[in-house]
């Protein structure tokens, strides 16, 4: 999951010919892609809008793709495939769409009508021109979709932090001395987040059109970014691990997904995101859910601010906790009780906190 960009305009229903194949399969339902799927392409390179599947409804497989890996790889893409009226076959009644040959759409006006988004965008001298990568394309279609299909609603609560910074101050060495590992605060606050899904295990589901999912496991996404693409692996049985096994974890993914090791199964089966915007400075965002997850939390950047405390000022260490929730599984009531339990164990962090 990423830090809340924001998705286009809904007019555009089909931005791009690749796009609308890649959101239509045979039968005209959303096209969707198996985790196997997305992650082989992105190491090959592979643009899936212009592979033809051949499981049920026009699904693409695994063997689809690696099948085209095989064959030495995809072929560049056509220009002439970018600029057929590929949007008005979409937008037509069904009879149309079911005609193969794009002549047979209400031809003569149709180029000049839907033409590639490139055309309406001027570009001055001197502008640079960035090639869109399959995994930039990837991670863009995820988060068009999430938008799109999940009714997305957000909260955010403060937390007074002052006790955990003061408690990793004067742990973090002798820590680093003994594991070899930097502490950081992301485990401390993927710990509370944890133990409050133990108490409010809807948070911890997922919408399935006629029934909501609510996982058992408790499987915890983290972002990583790359320079090209954002990751997101998968810290499994989270609730099960100490601060310090939730900390190796960390590490361990962030290390791999930088150095392009990461498998399958650290990509698969997370149930809620934990995404650590204030590692980049932000003290505010939006997050975008991570698809099929029913939430996703930011935490911000900790900083010191003035606060009324039994009506005297004060500095404290405060962070913004920020949540964004898909409004077809959860409401405010459930999410605000949820941050309150995030809140309240975070506050709770003290010298007889245990990091083992």
């Amino acid at each position: 999951a990423t830090t809340a960009p924001s998705a286009p305009a809904a007019a555009p229903a089909v931005p791009s010919a690749p796009a609308a194949r890649q959101a239509a399969g045979n039968d005209g339902t959303k096209q969707r892609y198996s985790p196997a799927v997305v992650m082989l392409s992105q190491q090959h390179g592979i643009d899936l809008s212009r592979v033809v599947g051949t499981g049920a409804g026009g699904r693409i497989t695994r063997k689809d793709v690696q099948a085209i890996i095989d064959a030495g790889g995809q072929k560049p893409a056509e220009p002439v495939a970018e600029a057929v009226a590929q949007p008005p076959v979409a937008a037509t009644p069904a009879p149309a769409a079911a005609t193969p040959a794009p002549t047979a759409a209400p031809a003569p006006t149709a180029p000049a009508a839907t033409p590639a988004p490139s055309v309406d965008i001027p570009v001055a001298t001197g502008d640079q021109i960035v090639p869109v990568t399959p995994i930039r394309r990837t991670i863009a279609n995820r988060m068009v979709q999430s938008k799109h299909e999940a009714p997305h609603a957000w909260t955010m609560i403060e937390v007074d932090v002052t006790n955990l910074v003061n408690f990793r101050n004067q742990a973090k060495a002798e820590f680093a001395k003994k594991e070899g590992l930097n502490l950081t605060f992301l485990p401390f606050f993927i710990k509370a987040v944890v133990e409050a899904l133990k108490e409010y295990p809807m948070i911890n589901s997922t919408w399935a059109n006629d029934k909501i999912i609510v996982k058992k496991d408790i499987n915890i996404s983290i972002a990583v970014a790359t320079e090209d693409a954002l990751y997101v692996p998968v810290i499994k049985d989270a609730d099960q691990k100490s601060i310090l096994g939730i900390a190796k974890a960390v590490d361990d993914l962030a290390a791999r997904t930088r150095a392009g090791k990461l498998t399958m199964d650290d990509m698969t089966g997370g149930t809620f995101t934990v995404n650590n915007t204030g590692s980049f400075g932000s003290v505010l965002s939006q997050p975008i859910i991570n698809s099929p997850q029913a939430a996703i939390l930011s935490v911000e950047s900790i900083v010191k601010r003035p606060v009324v405390i039994n009506d005297m000022i004060a500095v404290r260490s405060m962070v913004n906790l920020c949540m964004s929730l898909d409004h077809r599984v959860l409401d405010g009531l459930i999410c605000g009780r949820f941050l309150q339990s995030v809140k309240q164990k975070l506050e709770s962090i003290g010298p007889d906190t245990k990091l083992y």
